[in-house]
C-alpha cells in the first residue's frame, strides 16, 4: 500500500507540475517579429476550451470603397497568419462609394455568400439592423470569439450598438478622433485673392476662379455617395451643430428627425422644422447659386469617384473627406507640389461632436455559415497587432517601414502615391488605431490639423444613443424614397425654386409619416436622458 501511494503522490505531482508550467509555455509560444515591429500573439485560444479549427472555413467579407492595388499581396499575408491561427482564410470584396445606397441593402437578401459586412451608424446599420439582416450577437459569444476586442471594449460601446434590445454589430474599440474637412489649393486661392477660409460659404471667389482660369478641372466635382450631401451639410453647419445625419436612419442623405448637437436641452425636431428649416434653405439656395453658375458638376449620381482621390488628378479643387483619410491626399498633393489649405467643419461655437462608437465596426451577416470562426479573424485583425498593421499599412518594408525614432515612413523609392497600399484606404476601419506609430511623411499642415482635432472635439447629448426604429421602420423606408426624390436634388442645387421644393418635400415627408416618427425618436430620446441623469 506504501508503494501504491508513493506511485500515486508521484503521478499526482507531475500533474500539479504540469498544469503550473504548461500555461508559462503556451503564453510564450507565438511571437512574430516583423521586421522593425515585434509583436506577441495573444494565445488564450490556446486553452483546453478552444474553439474547434479542425475543418478549414473560408471566410468572405465586404467593405466600401475600392481595394488598394497592393490588396491581393496584403490579403496572401494575412490569409498565411490566420490558416495558421484559427485555420481560415479570408476573402474580401467592396461594395463602391456609388453603389452603396443600392447594394449594400441588396446583399445582405440576395442570398449571396457572405460572412460579415463593414457597418456604421452613418451607414444604414440601425435600419438594416431593424430588418434583420445581421446575426443577433450576446455578450456571451463575443467573449469566447473575440476575447482580445472585448478586453478592450467598453460596456457603453455594446450599449450604443443595441437595435430592439439586440447588438448586431461589433464597433471598433477606439472611436476614430476626427473631424470632417475640406482641402482646397493654395496657388488657385492665392489667385483669386484669398489668404483664408473663415467659413465654408466664403469660397464662391475660389470656385470662380477655378470657373475661369482652370477650363480642365471641376470647381466641385461631387461623387454620388460620400460627396452628394458634404458640401450642403458644411453650409447647414454653419448655422446649427448639425449631426451629420438624421437620428431615425443614420442615413447622411435622407430627411427626417434631427437636433442640435449643442443643445443641452436635447429638443428633438423634425428637419422641416426651425431652427433646421431655415439652416436648410440657407444651405439649399447657396447650393442652388453654384451650381448654376456651372460650379458644381451637373450630374453627381453618375459619378462614383470621390472628390479626394480625383483632387490630387486636377479634376477637382475641392476635396471633402476627414482628418484621418486625408492625409495620404496631403502627401500626395504635396509630392506634386500642390499646397493644401485645410478647413475644418465645425458648428457655429467652433466644435465638432466626438465619434460615436459605431463610426466604424463590422457585423455578421444573417445567413452567415461562419459566424464563430468570422468573429474569431476579426478579433484578430481587430487587435492583434501584426493582423492589424498588415490590414491597415500593408507590407512592411514594401508599403511602409519604421524609422529610427520608432516612426512609420515610407520605404526608399516609394511616393504616397505609388504606394500599393495606402494607410487607411483598404476600408478596414475598425481596428485599434491606438495600435499605431504616428506617420514621418505627414505633411506640415496636416500635423497642425492632427494636433488641433482634440481641442475641437465635443461630447453632445445624444452621444451613444442607439434609435430602435422596429416601431416606425416603414415609415421611414418611405421617407428614404421621399428623400432620394425630392431632398437629394436640392442638396446639389438642382432645384428650380428652393422655397417651392421645400414646401413639397415637407408634404411629400408628411404623408409618409414623420410625424409618428419623430413621436417615436422623442419617446425613446427621453427615455436615453432620463436614464443618463440617473446614472
Amino acid at each position: 500500500m506504501k508503494r501504491v501511494r508513493k506511485i500515486m503522490l508521484f503521478a499526482l505531482t507531475l500533474a500539479l507540475a504540469s498544469l503550473i508550467v504548461l500555461p508559462a509555455c503556451w503564453s510564450n509560444k507565438q511571437s512574430a517579429n516583423d521586421g522593425g515591429l515585434t509583436f506577441l500573439t495573444d494565445t488564450a485560444a490556446g486553452k483546453a476550451d478552444r474553439p474547434d479549427h479542425s475543418k478549414e472555413v473560408k471566410i468572405v467579407g465586404y467593405l466600401l470603397g475600392e481595394a488598394p492595388k497592393g490588396m491581393p499581396e496584403v490579403l496572401d499575408a494575412i490569409n498565411a497568419k490566420l490558416k495558421k491561427d484559427i485555420n481560415a482564410t479570408l476573402e474580401i470584396n467592396y461594395i463602391g462609394w456609388g453603389d452603396v445606397a443600392s447594394r449594400y441593402p441588396l446583399l445582405l437578401v440576395s442570398g449571396e455568400d457572405v460572412d460579415f459586412v463593414f457597418a456604421a451608424d452613418w451607414n444604414y446599420y440601425v435600419s438594416e439592423a431593424s430588418k434583420g439582416a445581421f446575426l443577433k450577437l450576446d455578450e456571451n459569444m463575443l467573449k469566447t470569439y473575440m476575447p482580445r476586442h472585448m478586453a478592450k471594449l467598453p460596456e457603453a460601446a455594446l450599449t450604443s450598438a443595441k437595435v430592439n434590445g439586440n447588438v448586431y454589430m461589433v464597433p471598433t474599440s477606439t472611436p476614430d478622433r476626427k473631424v470632417n474637412v475640406a482641402l482646397f489649393r493654395k496657388d488657385i486661392m492665392e489667385k483669386a485673392g484669398m489668404k483664408e477660409i473663415r467659413k465654408f460659404s466664403d469660397i464662391e471667389p475660389y470656385l470662380a476662379e477655378v470657373k475661369k482660369d482652370f477650363p480642365e478641372m471641376i470647381p466641385m466635382n461631387l461623387d454620388s455617395q460620400y460627396d452628394l450631401p458634404t458640401p450642403y451639410q458644411y453650409l447647414l453647419n454653419e448655422k446649427i451643430a448639425w449631426i451629420g445625419a438624421p437620428v431615425d436612419s443614420g442615413d447622411p442623405k435622407a430627411e427626417g428627425i434631427a437636433f442640435d448637437n449643442e443643445d443641452p436641452t436635447g429638443r428633438i425636431v423634425s428637419m422641416m422644422e426651425e431652427p433646421y428649416l431655415s439652416a436648410q434653405k440657407y444651405a439649399a439656395k447657396t447650393m442652388k447659386k453654384w451650381y448654376d453658375k456651372g460650379y458644381i458638376n451637373k450630374n453627381p449620381y453618375a459619378n462614383k469617384v470621390r472628390s479626394k482621390d480625383n483632387f490630387v488628378q486636377g479634376k477637382t479643387a475641392v476635396a471633402f473627406g476627414n482628418s484621418i483619410d486625408v492625409a495620404s491626399i496631403m502627401t500626395s498633393a504635396k509630392e506634386r507640389g500642390i499646397d493644401v489649405y485645410v478647413k475644418p467643419m465645425l458648428s457655429p461655437t467652433g466644435h465638432a461632436s466626438q465619434t460615436s462608437w459605431l463610426n466604424n465596426g463590422a457585423a455578421i451577416a444573417a445567413n452567415s455559415k461562419n459566424p464563430e470562426r468570422t468573429l474569431e479573424a476579426l478579433d484578430l485583425i481587430m487587435e492583434d497587432p501584426s493582423y492589424a498593421y498588415l490590414a491597415y499599412y500593408g507590407i512592411e518594408g514594401k508599403n511602409y517601414v519604421v524609422t529610427s525614432d520608432g516612426k512609420l515612413d515610407l520605404p526608399e523609392g516609394v511616393t504616397a502615391e505609388s504606394n500599393t497600399y495606402p494607410p487607411d484606404a483598404a476600408g478596414i476601419w475598425f481596428v485599434n488605431k491606438d495600435l499605431f506609430k504616428p506617420m514621418a511623411n505627414w505633411t506640415d499642415s496636416y500635423i497642425e490639423l492632427n494636433n488641433k482635432v482634440e481641442d475641437w472635439l465635443k461630447p453632445f447629448t445624444y452621444l451613444g444613443f442607439s434609435f430602435n426604429s422596429e416601431n416606425v421602420k416603414e415609415e421611414i423606408a418611405n421617407m428614404a424614397n421621399v428623400s432620394t426624390q425630392y431632398a437629394q436634388p436640392i442638396f446639389i442645387g438642382a432645384v428650380d425654386n428652393v422655397d417651392k421644393a421645400f414646401a413639397t418635400l415637407n408634404r411629400k415627408l408628411k404623408a409618409a409619416g414623420i410625424d409618428k416618427v419623430k413621436a417615436e425618436v422623442e419617446k425613446q430620446a427621453t427615455d436615453f436622458l432620463t436614464k443618463n441623469k440617473r446614472q
